[in-house]
């Protein structure tokens, strides 16, 4: 192997920096979310300097310095927009002001825009979702069957749903933030694929977010959602949609069309291929 340059070497070496700290950008983002810092910048008009989210989310002065280094980590990570104000002359300086992206935009809540806090708390859980992946070396080296998750909590999202309430409540809400901000665009641009169903089976529906919405916009489709009883339990009554408990691997009701909403991504293969046979079945049958 040919040696690097020393361009190649210090590129190598920030990459490595950029890799092995990557982790602390997904932390930095759970605290700004916990904190309440994208629905402080969207109550300030859209934009706000570090001393306005202190003020905002109740921070004592003395973390200060602290959120500023907080807010740039994000800013660099494209979370926030950074500018300072332009109608300073040269060489003053002035407070930094911080201005909602896309994608802090979805994590403010103001009751109005779609609001994606609940699932992205999920992704950066620190006692479930990010500890699944601290002992990958283990898992890979580990001739049994069990996923990184089963390996690392003794048993699947599923079960642990039901033994943790606190993990059961992330779950739920973060399931109906995506279901609604998905369903929000699928039945605008994809709508026609309800067109002439007349029942439709929410598999693993979760609160029924999804079905609810098909119910709306379709009314003549009858919608049922399948689950477990742990989340079918603390679902809220729309109205329009039927709920079922049952256990999608031992058989799921008729119905003109089975939907599955990243279901298939929490299973191995051999798992994924028979929640779809008997999906296929429940088509097969005629609906009731």
């Amino acid at each position: 192997m040919a040696d690097m340059t020393t361009e190649e070497k210090l590129q190598g070496y920030a990459e490595l920096h950029n890799y092995g700290l990557a982790h602390l950008k997904s932390s930095a983002l759970n605290c700004a979310v916990e904190l309440g810092i994208p629905t402080a910048i969207n109550s300030c008009g859209g934009e706000a300097t570090a001393v306005d989210i202190m003020k905002k989310t109740g921070l004592v002065p003395a973390k200060l310095s602290h959120l500023r280094r907080l807010m740039r980590v994000l800013a660099v990570s494209g979370i926030f927009h950074e500018s300072t104000p332009s109608s300073l002359a040269v060489g003053e300086q002035g407070e930094t002001i911080y201005r909602l992206t896309p994608a802090s935009r979805l994590l403010a809540r103001d009751g109005k825009s779609s609001d994606m806090s609940a699932l992205l708390l999920l992704f950066t859980r620190p006692d479930t979702t990010v500890s699944t992946f601290f002992n990958l070396v283990g898992w890979f080296r580990d001739a049994g069957t069990k996923t990184p998750f089963e390996m690392a909590h003794g048993m699947s999202p599923w079960i642990l749903t039901k033994m943790d309430a606190s993990y059961n409540d992330a779950m739920n809400h973060a399931c109906v933030a995506d279901s609604d901000f998905i369903m929000d665009i699928a039945l605008k641009e994809a709508s026609g694929l309800f067109q002439g169903l007349s029942s439709l089976m929410d598999v693993g529906g979760g609160h029924g977010m999804v079905a609810a919405a098909i119910s709306r916009a379709f009314p003549q489709v009858k919608c049922t959602v399948l689950d477990l009883e742990q989340v079918i339990s603390k679902a809220p009554d729309c109205g329009t949609v039927q709920f079922v408990v049952g256990d999608m691997f031992s058989s799921i009701p008729p119905a003109d069309a089975c939907l599955l909403k990243a279901v298939l991504n929490s299973w191995d293969d051999d798992s994924c291929v028979k929640i779809l046979r008997r999906c296929k079945d429940a088509v097969a049958e005629p609906p009731i």
